[in-house]
């Protein structure tokens, strides 16, 4: 199979709510690429609105290239830049631990991403590990923390009006129960304050692992009758766990961050400078180096046993600057710009994950965006 005159399609290496992800080959280049292959009679196609969000974000870092949208056979495909395991393998290749400073460096590149998100005007609204990517180390871009499918994005500034989207309430649930804020739970519109809650919950999830497979989160593991009272059960926990019992043994900036991010209203834009510096401080208190090196890249690759020397301030990790530099090199905020671009891949894992970690979109399932 082909799509288009240059991209082969090659062996499945995955599959999720949206149908396959295969391994390709650009015959003009020999180029490896990752192929996501969409039945084209579907009911809730999500491929092109996908493509559209990557055309907008552009070339970034950390925001993979997308090379082609088009079809193939039956299916619609949209060719990506191949990239390597997510955060929730790395975690796994980890033993399932994590240090606070691997924890630090993913949490200041992750805020860069979504403040990147942001300005190009779209939450993303599925936070979860399966859905960052490290590059791959075969290129030596291990350290590159990459933010792929957003299947389940949406623009929060209407672009022909240019306003912010109204506050609703009622809505139906999107996105990972694990790991979604609180207002989501409550039925709130999503705005850009609970993509960066939900980052929270992830990085938590991360520090209070004990190295196994038991629960890590207070709404991990509950029982119910049924997907819907579960996810109820959820919210209410979050809800009812005090951010100093969830961060206890933590830094005191872990909960600070999830405390900021809990209370910034529906429209207001994040200072993400701010919250990168609670990282940059737990970081530079620790006395952490700038050296590139996270826990999984000191793990024996799989895939090949050569790694090349890292450098200092390879990490991926936006290093703290003066207030004009950063200023200058931040993106513009989603009231001050306005442009497009192009850009991304997806690896879902083959395993399906456990009750509380299902996407969930429309009501309780559904495919569609609203």
């Amino acid at each position: 199979m082909m799509v288009g005159p240059n991209y082969r399609v090659g062996k499945k290496i995955g599959s999720g709510n949206f149908g396959e992800l295969r391994l390709g080959k650009n015959l003009y280049n020999n180029e490896d690429v990752a192929i996501k292959l969409e039945p084209a009679e579907s009911r809730a196609p999500q491929l092109y609105l996908e493509y559209r969000f990557y055309q907008l974000l552009g070339t970034q870092v950390g925001v993979p290239k997308v090379h082609t949208f088009g079809t193939c056979g039956k299916y619609n495909a949209l060719v990506l830049e191949l990239l390597g395991p997510c955060l929730e393998d790395l975690f796994d290749m980890c033993n399932r631990k994590f240090s606070l400073k691997t924890v630090c460096m993913v949490g200041i590149q992750l805020i860069t991403r979504l403040e990147y998100v942001h300005s190009k005007h779209i939450i993303y609204r599925d936070i979860k590990p399966e859905n960052f990517l490290v590059g791959r180390r075969s290129l030596h871009g291990d350290s590159t923390v990459h933010i792929i499918d957003f299947g389940l994005s949406k623009e929060y500034i209407d672009p022909e009006t240019g306003n912010h989207i109204p506050y609703r309430e009622h809505k139906s649930l999107t996105g990972t129960a694990r790991y979604m804020s609180i207002n989501t739970h409550l039925g709130k519109e999503q705005s850009r304050r609970d993509d960066l809650e939900a980052l929270g919950h992830m990085l938590i999830y991360f520090l209070r692992s004990r190295g196994d497979s038991s629960p890590s989160l207070p709404w991990q593991g509950l029982k119910a009758d049924n997907l819907k009272q579960r996810y109820k059960m959820i919210g209410d926990t979050k809800i009812n766990t005090p951010i100093d019992v969830l961060c206890e043994g933590f830094p005191t900036e872990i909960g600070t961050y999830l405390r900021y991010c809990r209370t910034l209203d529906f429209f207001q834009l994040p200072d993400y400078e701010y919250l990168r510096h609670l990282f940059w401080d737990i970081f530079e208190r620790e006395g952490y180096k700038d050296d590139g090196v996270y826990d999984w890249t000191k793990v024996p690759s799989k895939a090949s046993s050569s790694s090349a020397p890292r450098s200092s301030g390879t990490t991926g990790v936006p290093p703290r600057a003066t207030p004009a530099a950063q200023a200058a090199a931040s993106p513009a905020s989603p009231e001050q710009a306005k442009a497009p671009a192009t850009a991304p891949p997806a690896m879902p894992r083959q395993q399906p994950p456990p009750a509380d970690d299902e996407p969930c979109c429309g009501c309780f399932g559904g495919g569609k965006r609203r």
